[in-house]
């Protein structure tokens, strides 16, 4: 059984790109177009997930994401025209899960999806503490004793340079690391001309970790200096 996604916003356009969208990836999905039709299908239907539009006539995004966490705790990706931080850290704390800007990349949008259903169904409670030999970071779980690195508990496929980049930065988040210590640390000799080696080496995780690599969220680069992992 498929799971089913409910699609709210106004613009009756968006609601049907989405919701063509999502069919494709195999999901069954619910309209809505304001915040009072959504609570209504929510009350109704199982929904796993919710995204949701914060400009809305008769009950905005924002105060039906409110009365949503008041009594379910299924993921909720809010959709906004605004990029703005101020509204992305209101919407984030009132209880969404993720925030996507408009205009908004298809294959972004559906890999949050993917995201947050994995990280609702696989890990339970996101918000668990790590056990002995994890470090768990926001989306992403490294267990020192397997050397292996899970995002929305999938394993992520790494080479052995790959996950010693990764262990690095994971014991050590914030900390900022010039290319030329990761090359010692992980390569384990001396950096000559290590740093596009070290640079390669990071697009290629990006690209397997993130979920929008030209926009990294956790493998940041810190110009001038070098690499870190983002705390979350």
């Amino acid at each position: 059984m498929s799971d089913c996604i409910l699609v709210v916003d106004d613009d009756r356009e968006i609601v049907k790109a989405i919701s063509i969208l999502l069919e494709g990836e195999g999901y069954e999905v619910l309209k809505a177009y304001d915040g009072m039709e959504a609570l209504d299908i929510l009350a109704s239907r199982q929904v796993r997930l919710v995204l949701i539009d914060v400009m809305m006539p008769r009950l905005d995004g924002l105060s039906a994401l409110m009365r949503i966490r008041e009594q379910q705790n299924i993921p909720v990706i809010v959709l906004s025209a605004k990029s703005e931080d101020t509204d992305k850290v209101l919407g984030l704390s009132m209880g969404a899960d993720d925030y996507v800007s408009k205009p908004y990349n298809p294959q972004e949008l559906a890999a949050r999806v993917k995201s947050q259903l994995r990280r609702y169904t696989c890990l339970g409670d996101i918000h668990a503490g790590s056990r002995i030999g994890e470090i768990r970071n926001g989306r992403l779980l490294y267990r020192m004793d397997e050397k292996i690195l899970y995002a929305d508990g999938e394993p992520v496929r790494l080479t052995a340079k790959e996950t010693g980049i990764i262990e690095l930065l994971m014991r050590n988040p914030g900390r900022v690391f010039p290319a030329e210590e990761i090359y010692r640390r992980v390569w384990d000799e001396e950096a000559y001309a290590s740093e596009n080696t070290v640079m390669v080496h990071i697009r290629r995780i990006r690209e397997k970790l993130e979920l929008n690599p030209k926009e990294p969220e956790y493998l940041k680069v810190v110009w001038g200096i070098g690499y870190k992992m983002e705390k979350h």
